[in-house]
């Protein structure tokens, strides 16, 4: 009797790995069979899942259905994408005129913001001031000035926003503005900023009449998993003061210290200030967010005071602009391609700074295209990264660049947060985009490019600051490198479509 109960135990424990073995083996064939069938995969990105599946058992399984799809589901799409056509309606105006583009963008600089319009809607705008803020803390400062300066209405979108320093003020200048009667909307990524939402200074803010807004919220997890991704995230950084003045730029609602990651302290970032027509664009793009978070609020709350400025179809002085932005339910690829669009306009110098390095092999191509037909291309990234993951990305492209003649600078006085790109010094890029497949495929971004040589001259003159504060990287210096690091960095560069 005793036996028989072993081997009957014995046979059900074969019959369960049995089970377990076949379910795997179904899984992965039908993961195999969606990878194979996607038509938004690139060759490069379906072999990093195949590497991922096949190396990781079970593991991988797992990790695909958590991480391999980019959507938001079909119904988010469709309404995120009705909300921005209905805003599109409503305001026309603001989305610029096509011919602007002709009148005051030089030829050889016309196709990226084309381009940009083509994906957006946002055509080029002029009449528009800019200033660069000298510093993060000045930037923070310049903008709460303009919060206690506000009449109507302050609109704010933070993908990190944290209970320090800065983040009270913040708060702090907020609460003043919603108390004198000054409309106050603000917004927070749900996971970036998922401290600042659960802290009392929040509850403070919605005391006082601050409308509060939690972009891609975590509220119910498990709908998440299921139908979605956690890691599409908002990463856009806006600030709309009275539909007069918009902050762009790199910088999260923190101290440079930055908290959370105090070891690679400090963040050193990048603000613009600007007025005119291009704050109209970031106005319509921050409801657009809003809208998505809050439906229940009308198309009307939303003011463009700059959007006319142009009369008797007059030329305008001022900074040529338009907003770019991209996100998860937009078309697939865009940011990459207005990238690359953008870098083979060069004529004769192109300088990057990038705090996140791992592009697609487009991107990678488009920059050594043009350092191959004789421009000058710089590229500036930190050399103590926050994630050793995309340091060794990054680092893997390294020879590939160096051999195309570009140059290679490391950033060494703390994280270079800064997303800043400037061509020939007439042209230039500021914003949240990181030169990443999160930026690309999985983040909702803003950025403005613009025609303009003093703003540019400005941001170049801080690029070089940063190239002061860097160590240039030689093709002697790669060529030394271990074995074993070279083997690191490519292993973890081939899984660079999936990270």
């Amino acid at each position: 009797m005793a036996a028989t109960t072993i081997t009957d135990l014995r046979l059900l424990d074969i019959t369960f790995t049995d089970i377990l073995l076949t379910i795997h083996f179904v899984l992965l064939l039908l993961i195999t069979l969606r990878i194979l069938s996607r038509y938004d995969l690139t060759a490069s990105a379906r072999l990093a899942w195949f590497v991922v599946i096949l190396s990781l058992p079970y593991i991988g399984v797992i990790v695909y259905w958590m991480f391999g799809e980019i959507h938001l589901g079909r119904a988010i799409t469709h309404e995120h994408r009705d909300v921005i056509q209905q805003l599109h309606d409503k305001d026309p105006e603001v989305l610029g005129a096509p011919q602007t583009l002709y009148r005051h963008i030089a030829p050889e600089y016309q196709a990226a913001f084309a381009y940009g319009a083509a994906v957006t809607g946002f055509h080029t705008t002029m009449g528009n001031r800019a200033e660069l803020m000298p510093s993060a803390a000045a930037a923070r400062a310049r903008m709460i000035e303009d919060f206690d300066a506000a009449t109507d209405h302050i609109h704010v979108m933070y993908y990190i926003w944290l209970t320090d320093e800065t983040g009270i003020n913040t708060a702090k200048a907020l609460i003043r503005a919603a108390k004198r009667g000054v409309t106050c909307r603000a917004m927070v990524d749900g996971m970036g900023s998922r401290k600042m939402i659960g802290s009392k200074v929040w509850q403070e803010m919605a005391a006082a009449g601050v409308q509060l807004g939690v972009a891609l919220p975590f509220n119910n997890l498990i709908k998440v998993l299921l139908t979605s991704r956690i890691d599409l995230r908002n990463h856009r950084k806006i600030t709309i003061i009275d539909g007069r003045i918009t902050h762009c730029g790199s910088q999260n609602c923190a101290d440079p210290e930055f908290r959370v990651k105090p070891k690679y302290a400090p963040w050193v970032d990048i603000m613009t200030r600007f007025e005119g027509p291009v704050v109209a664009q970031n106005q319509m793009l921050f409801a657009s967010d809003w809208m998505m978070a809050n439906p229940e609020t009308p198309l009307e709350v939303f003011k463009y005071p700059t959007a006319n400025v142009s009369k008797d179809n007059k030329p305008i002085d001022g900074i040529a602009a338009q907003v770019f932005s991209d996100g998860p339910t937009q078309r697939q690829g865009s940011t990459p391609q207005f990238l690359s669009t953008l870098i083979s306009q060069a004529q004769h110098k192109l300088i990057i700074s990038t705090p996140y390095f791992v592009p697609d092999y487009s991107l990678v191509n488009a920059i050594c295209a043009t350092a191959y037909r004789g421009v000058e291309v710089i590229m500036i990234v930190p050399k103590n990264n926050d994630s050793f993951v995309v340091a060794a990305t990054s680092r893997s492209h390294y020879w590939q660049l160096l051999e195309a003649g570009v140059r290679i600078y490391e950033f060494n006085g703390g994280l270079l947060h800064a997303k800043t790109l400037t061509i020939d010094g007439e042209i230039g890029l500021i914003g949240s985009t990181n030169l990443d497949l999160r930026s690309f495929d999985l983040n909702y971004e803003n950025n403005i490019v613009f025609n303009d040589s003093a703003l540019t001259a400005d941001i170049i003159q801080r690029q070089y600051d940063y190239i002061r504060h860097s160590d240039e990287v030689t093709k002697t210096q790669v060529a030394s490198w271990s074995l074993p690091k070279r083997i690191w960095n490519n292993v973890v560069a081939t899984i660079g479509p999936v990270l």
